[in-house]
């Protein structure tokens, strides 16, 4: 299973003219495979859509856009509103869950490092260490890593009720001293990963994302 990551920066003031658009041509579109989520920014790097389509692998990918593109189901008509385009190819941890559609947000908090080369084995094992114990608290939505596009990078998202939530979790996991990963490695073994960037920012469903 890859998931193909695509973020639009988009006119100011666009946004709700672009999800209209988005989901009249997403029903066309859907008979060729579904969207996993569609999300739109509330806060950090605003004016952002955020949907990511769901793939057994990269030749299903090609076979899927090329037919949906043939038929005219897609793209849908926002290039006018369109400031910037990027695409990426994630691949989900082992541990990481399956995209599938359910209510568990509406608040959506992507946060995407970009690690030095080779640190991925590193991250992949601190993270599968802790995460039962932070699963304790509330639920994931993902963990990837880049196989495509930006490389080097790895994305955590992660669902809560409410921005009071979130900031209540994150309290507490600090308290109990499980969370987050790299602290917690690197003071029981004295290394950690090398992160070189780090961004967040909090996301929000429209109303076809399958995923609310």
């Amino acid at each position: 299973m890859i998931y193909e990551l695509r973020t639009c920066d988009l006119k100011a003031k666009s946004l709700p003219e672009v999800e209209q658009r988005f989901g009249e041509q997403y029903e066309k579109r859907r008979k060729y495979s579904e969207l996993a989520a569609f999300w739109h920014t509330e806060i950090g790097p605003l004016n952002q859509i955020v949907h990511v389509w769901p793939y057994r692998d990269l030749a299903e990918r090609e076979r899927i856009r090329a037919a949906a593109a043939k038929d005219g189901a897609w793209p849908p008509p926002i290039r006018e509103f369109i400031l910037a385009m990027r695409s990426d190819i994630m691949t989900p941890f082992a541990f990481s869950p399956e995209l599938r559609p359910a209510k568990v947000g509406p608040f959506f908090e992507m946060r995407s490092y970009t690690y030095a080369s080779g640190e991925l084995p590193a991250i992949m094992k601190i993270w599968e260490e802790a995460m039962p114990a932070r699963l304790a608290y509330a639920p994931v939505t993902a963990l990837w890593y880049s196989a495509l596009g930006a490389l080097n990078k790895f994305v955590h998202i992660w669902p809560y009720r409410s921005l009071d939530q979130r900031m209540e979790i994150r309290a507490k996991t600090r308290a109990a001293g499980i969370w987050p990963p790299s602290e917690i490695a690197e003071k029981r073994t004295g290394h950690s990963y090398e992160l070189l960037s780090l961004e967040n920012k909090i996301l929000m469903p429209a109303s076809f994302s399958p995923l609310q």
